[in-house]
């Protein structure tokens, strides 16, 4: 997922994404922790809290697709794997929870060989 894939005029498009995770504008917004308003109308979608948890998410997928093969399974993983040493959260939980760089500090250290 090529953050420059998923962008219009310098932000994220949540349709894009959409598009490319197979997935529903509902689903999207579920995933982030939204309201399906927030990435349907053009104003909510300008939001900072909104392209905020975009980018989260994608930085997410982007460091775990090479560990999957694809985008597809990387947000699969996202969406339904708990992780360990955070009382069993997915990493969508967590970042719904304002707490992306916890999930990525955890990838780099699984990636590094310390197991959490």
């Amino acid at each position: 997922m090529a953050i420059q894939n998923y962008a219009d005029n310098g932000a994220f498009a949540p349709r894009k994404i959409v598009e490319a995770l197979r997935t529903t504008s509902d689903e999207l917004a579920r995933s982030l922790g939204l309201g399906k308003d927030a990435i349907q109308r053009k104003d909510r979608i300008a939001s900072d809290r909104t392209q905020r948890r975009l980018r989260q998410m994608v930085e997410v997928l982007n460091k775990v697709e090479p560990r999957f093969g694809s985008a597809l399974l990387a947000y699969a993983w996202y969406r339904s794997e708990p992780l360990p040493g955070f009382s069993g959260q997915t990493a969508m939980q967590l970042v719904q929870s304002n707490r992306a760089d916890d999930v990525l500090t955890y990838i780099d250290a699984v990636d590094a060989g310390v197991h959490a």
